[in-house]
């Protein structure tokens, strides 16, 4: 247990997190002097101190703290050490919700291109976690790709020295992934064919975080403008959505390739050490990167994946937020047409800092960059199946920002809540209740926009209609059926069968799901025409020119909507 004293200064600390003024500016400055000298002898002290520092570098509330605090987080890793020599317990910092702190070591099973870039930005820091990996089955599968004869022993023989294979095989002892990695690299197959086959390893790497600027201690960027706060912060009864969204849209300021990249390697090293590893972020590209400075201290980043990356029709976008230059959440959407799903993602660090405004920041960039006008959010996010959001209240959250739910039965329990809310302001809606308002999506739509068009769409009714059709009339034959289906889109298009595009696995994906709609052959000629610009752009070097194509026909987006609108 920590000593009284101890326990009494990180109190008084935490509690200036969210404290603003002169004079407490004057207290806060006071508060961590003395915590500067402190001796915290047990890791959830340490903790405690850790994630204050973090929350009043992103929201100082003068230029004093930000110095102070930026010195403290700068040699965090020292007390750290001295905890870990004590002989303290290290797996006290391993959960998702404290990871990532300097002078740690992390491990986790990561995906080929993540692994790829990890190894590459923490050079003889990675090694391979022996001691948990024994998954003789799946190097038995993987290896051979890049171990000559492997399969003499791995097919017919027991007890197999793994480690002396690759250690023949690397020309060393070393426990660093990293020739595997640049084997792996270099078989001759597509970028998702590679990942695929190093992810069946399932391989777990560990870490050694250090001092690293790769450490939620310290990947925070300096900034020129600081925004200190004077007065205290915006709570959500403080933001109107509407009134936010109705604003003068936001200057995305697209970037160069080099800072393009540079926000790449942020976005991983943020993920990265709180265990988190999403599509998006890990394959986002760094030629789309857009920025968005929308006062308070906050920056967006906004940015699409690959072009050989993308998702068969919804155009993927994801996205950071940075407060002070402080990461503290990310961003997910999905387009498609006008319609696009979000996953808004603050870091536990920072849940008590504007999240309702910076949540109306987001949205008015992501309006605009996809270029939406109604808005869904995930169930996930309500808590379906998330019981941090169940415990937060996540769904009243969206609701008193002015989301619906796009059920009739949710929407009747949602108003049936609030009228028992209005009789007794004391009343919390319990648990059970809250499970089933985040039972399905909820909904924002912009002025101009029909309510309760996308009510009931889902692109899985649409997947799962393609596979029926593909089991029905072609025996569950994909080559066929994709075959078939390109060769017939191409006759209806007016396109030579020999073209190179139809070998194209966005123009297959599009044949496939373009066969469910009988009366493509009746459509006129300019809305042939643009369906094939709309297929051409979906692999083309911008994908928010994809969005802004499919918007412009109606005829597709009809069709999509109903095959996508009623339910499998």
């Amino acid at each position: 247990m920590p000593a009284p004293s101890s326990s009494r200064l990180l109190d008084e600390l935490e509690g200036c997190r969210y404290r603003f003024g002169r004079a407490e500016a004057a207290r806060v400055f006071k508060v961590l002097a003395g915590a500067n000298t402190a001796a915290l002898r047990d890791i959830p002290s340490l903790i405690r101190f850790h994630e204050a520092l973090m929350v009043l570098r992103a929201f100082p509330p003068s230029a004093q703290v930000l110095r102070q605090t930026e010195s403290m987080l700068n040699r965090f890793h020292t007390r750290v050490e001295v905890l870990r020599e004590s002989g303290a317990d290290m797996d006290e910092f391993d959960p998702i919700e404290v990871s990532g702190i300097a002078g740690t070591t992390m491990q986790d099973t990561l995906g080929f291109d993540l692994m790829r870039w990890l190894v590459f930005h923490m050079p003889g820091k990675v090694e391979i976690a022996w001691d948990d990996y024994d998954d003789e089955r799946a190097m038995g599968s993987g290896w051979p790709r890049v171990i000559p004869l492997l399969e003499e022993d791995s097919l017919v023989e027991a007890n197999i020295p793994w480690r002396k294979w690759l250690d023949a095989a690397q020309g060393n002892r070393r426990k660093s992934p990293g020739w595997l990695v640049k084997q792996f690299e270099g078989l001759p197959v597509s970028g998702a064919e590679k990942a695929r086959f190093y992810d069946a390893l399932h391989m777990p790497v560990r870490w050694r975080l250090g001092n690293s600027r790769i450490s939620r201690t310290r990947n925070w960027k300096s900034v020129s403008n600081v925004f200190y706060h004077p007065e205290p912060l915006l709570s959500r009864k403080d933001v109107s959505l509407a009134r936010e969204i109705a604003r003068k849209p936001p200057n995305l300021k697209r970037l160069s390739l080099a800072p393009g990249a540079k926000v790449m390697d942020l976005i991983r090293e943020v993920m990265l050490v709180r265990y988190r590893e999403l599509y998006g972020t890990t394959l986002g590209d760094p030629r789309s990167v857009v920025r968005a400075d929308m006062g308070r201290g906050v920056t967006v980043f906004l940015w699409s994946l690959q072009p050989q990356r993308r998702l068969p029709l919804r155009a993927y976008t994801a996205g950071l937020t940075l407060k002070n230059g402080v990461p503290i959440n990310y961003i997910e959407a999905i387009g498609l047409f006008e319609w696009m799903e979000v996953g808004f993602n603050t870091f536990y660090t920072f849940r008590g800092g504007e999240v309702a405004w910076i949540f109306a920041q987001v949205l008015r960039c992501l309006c605009k960059f996809l270029g939406a006008t109604c808005v869904s959010m995930y169930p996930y996010q309500l808590g379906q199946n998330n019981d941090e959001a169940i415990k937060s209240g996540a769904f009243w959250f969206y609701r008193k920002l002015g989301f619906r739910p796009g059920r009739a039965d949710l929407l009747r329990l949602a108003e049936h809540e609030e009228a028992r809310i209005a009789a007794n302001p004391k009343y919390k809606s319990p648990p059970r209740t809250l499970r089933r308002l985040a039972d399905g999506h909820v909904f924002y739509e912009l002025p101009g926009s029909i309510p309760g068009t996308w009510d009931r769409f889902s692109t899985r009714n649409i997947g799962l209609r393609v596979n029926q059709k593909m089991a029905r009339e072609f025996g569950g034959d994909l080559q066929r059926f994709q075959a078939s289906s390109a060769k017939s889109l191409a006759k209806i298009l007016g396109i030579s069968a020999n073209e190179d595009r139809l070998a194209n696995v966005y123009f297959q994906n599009f044949a496939m799901v373009l066969s469910l709609i009988p009366d493509l052959q009746s459509w006129s000629a300019p809305e042939k025409a643009g369906l094939l610009r709309i297929i051409d752009t979906k692999s083309g070097r911008n994908e928010m020119d994809y969005l802004r194509r499919l918007r412009a026909h109606p005829k597709l987006r009809k069709g999509l909507l109903r095959l996508g609108s009623s339910a499998f």
